[in-house]
């Protein structure tokens, strides 16, 4: 099986900065892209960003700019770096990686999310 977790959420002043971390592990034969999502209460779960095992990127319009997302393969590993955040920032962020385990088929595993509030 595949275990992420998600780690580096907190309580944030706005305007201010996280940087989440999620870190795969396991039966692992191939990592392909990685991603992090979203939910805020009472809303659906949305994407926020994700990068393909090549380092391609992509952003949800409401993050441009502020959010950047990177990953190290040698780690297994992607991060979130949020700055200037903001109070509709404030949701729980789940990590979610594509991945083969081994004598598996390629799959999604989601980690069990990381809450992050912004507020004064």
């Amino acid at each position: 099986q595949v275990q992420v977790v998600e780690s580096g959420g907190g309580l944030v002043q706005p305007g201010g900065s996280l940087r989440l971390s999620c870190a795969a592990s396991g039966s692992i034969s191939s990592l392909y892209g990685m991603g992090w999502y979203r939910q805020a209460p009472g809303k659906q779960r949305e994407v926020v960003a994700f990068i393909t095992s090549s380092g391609n990127t992509k952003y949800a319009d409401f993050v441009k700019g502020r959010f950047t997302i990177s990953r190290d393969n040698a780690k297994n590993t992607v991060y979130l770096q949020m700055n200037s955040l903001k109070s509709e920032d404030t949701a729980v962020y789940y990590c979610v990686t594509h991945a083969t385990i081994v004598g598996g088929h390629p799959s999604d595993y989601w980690g069990q999310g990381t809450q992050v509030t912004v507020s004064s």
